[in-house]
């Protein structure tokens, strides 16, 4: 019995993490940058694709996942200078029709260029197989992805809270011209920023394709679960998306387990709960709290 609640837990922490890697970019740019980027999955579908298409073509799945990530966030770079920059004064809804207009726009080349099925990523040998972790065996992908998601947690949590660049993007979220004036190059600081966030979303992405699939409609079936876990975790709050993504993690794999018949629902009830109990989030930023 203690193994199979074991299991359970690291089913969900590893489903956590991937929901972590990849949101943990939306809320850098949704709750730090205050910016309502709806087109974020879009990013990890094209980096999941890019692991798929090269990993299935022989090369090395490590030099894979760092093109899934770079590709993103040279796109992110691209996008956010041509399309996103000129919103940021705009108000929500205008950010909101332009990043869903870009979801079609890269759902439309995506099926374009790859077709309309499931691209699956491949994954080593030794991911494939189960590893002994004393209790019982486990398969190796599954605890590749906590490790990698708790290296990617802790370098975050590090730049974001306890670097100067960390403090300069605070202080340039919350008085750009103030930043400005000191000598602080917003613009560049905001674009590189929101290229750090789509590569997350493409390695996370890639990573993921595990336990989400790479499909051309990736970028709309997963969007909503990506926002729920900025905002269950507290806008902005980097600690709060990793809680929210670790919580909903378990309670979605704890649903799918014993409440198959109503685990679609059971995520969405909790989230309901949560925000009751919470209505700032799990752990929000401290002008906010």
């Amino acid at each position: 019995m203690l193994s199979f609640a074991a299991t359970i837990l690291l089913d969900g922490i590893s489903y956590g993490m991937v929901l972590f890697i990849i949101s943990v970019g939306l809320t850098i740019t949704m709750g730090l940058m205050r910016v309502a980027n709806l087109a974020h999955g879009s990013f990890a579908m094209i980096g999941g694709y890019i692991a798929g298409y090269m990993t299935q073509r022989g090369y090395d799945f490590y030099f894979a996942l760092l093109i899934a990530a770079l590709i993103p966030g040279i796109l992110g770079a691209f996008a956010e200078v041509t399309v996103i920059r000129p919103l940021y004064r705009k108000g929500e809804l205008s950010q909101v029709l332009l990043t869903i207009g870009v979801v079609f726009v890269v759902t439309a080349a995506v099926t374009e260029i790859f077709g309309a099925f499931p691209y699956p990523v491949k994954f080593p040998d030794y991911m494939t197989r189960p590893i002994d972790i004393w209790f019982r065996t486990y398969p190796g992908y599954r605890l590749f992805l906590i490790a990698i998601g708790s290296v990617i947690a802790l370098v975050l949590w590090y730049i974001i809270d306890h670097s100067l660049y960390g403090a300069r993007l605070r202080a340039a979220v919350d008085n750009s011209r103030m930043a400005q004036a000191v000598g602080m190059n917003v613009n560049v600081l905001f674009t590189g920023t929101f290229v750090v966030g789509c590569a997350l979303a493409g390695l996370g992405g890639a990573v993921g394709a595990g336990i989400l699939s790479p499909e051309p409609s990736y970028a709309l079936k997963y969007v909503v679960l990506f926002l729920i876990i900025v905002i269950v975790g507290g806008e902005g709050s980097f600690k709060g998306s990793f809680v929210a993504a670790m919580a909903l993690g378990i309670i979605d794999t704890v649903g799918k387990y014993f409440f198959t018949e109503v685990a679609a629902y059971l995520l969405y009830a909790a989230v309901f709960v949560l925000l009751l109990w919470r209505p700032q989030g799990l752990l929000p930023p401290k002008s906010v709290a």
